[in-house]
């Protein structure tokens, strides 16, 4: 059970793009599934906050994302983005790769559909919206070698420390009280 170290903000490899899965039985696959259900619970419990790791984050570059919250656990195997909302939506994200110590406010779309398959190879068409949307397209990002601050608008406002968001009274909740709704024209 090796728990990887997490690539940190300014390691240029973040900024790699990732590789599709083709052989589903390789070795190099196999670990980097058994990496990520070894390192995401101790981030968890290391930094009480956290729902899933994309496989880039821990090095390997593989087109692979674990998810671990709310009573749920399955991968994405080279998830894509094939439909998505006109409604936005503002929302505080951190990241492991910031260790987690500031949250940025950013838009993401409401709703969004992503095509993956799972380990097995099964081929998945999921619509999502609210806050497991602001998920995957957090955790897709990073297979393409994106970050959740290269979606700031304003770096002067949109930054907040996380001692600031504890005390703001977000914690447990991080999402709900901030999440501002708007369409395509920006109206609420």
């Amino acid at each position: 059970m090796p728990v990887r170290e997490v690539l940190l903000l300014g390691n240029p490899l973040l900024r790699q793009k990732s590789q599709e899965v083709r052989d589903f039985s390789d070795a190099g696959f196999k670990q980097a599934q058994q990496d990520l259900k070894d390192t995401l619970p101790y981030l968890q419990s290391k930094y009480d906050i956290g729902r899933a790791l994309a496989a880039p984050q821990i090095g390997h570059f593989l087109r692979l994302i674990y998810f671990r919250y709310d009573g749920h656990e399955y991968f994405m195997v080279n998830p894509r983005i094939v439909g998505h909302s006109a409604r936005t939506f503002h929302v505080w994200d951190s990241c492991f790769s910031f260790g987690v110590a500031f949250f940025v406010n950013i838009k993401r779309w409401y709703e969004v559909t992503v095509e993956y398959f799972t380990p097995e190879r099964d081929k998945k068409v999921v619509a999502v919206q609210g806050d497991t949307a602001e998920l995957w397209q957090h955790e897709i990002d990073h297979l393409d070698g994106i970050l959740a601050t290269d979606h700031l608008e304003d770096p002067r406002q949109n930054i907040i420390m996380r001692q600031e968001w504890e005390k703001s009274g977000l914690k447990g909740g991080r999402r709900q009280p901030l999440i501002q709704y708007r369409n395509e024209r920006g109206n609420f």
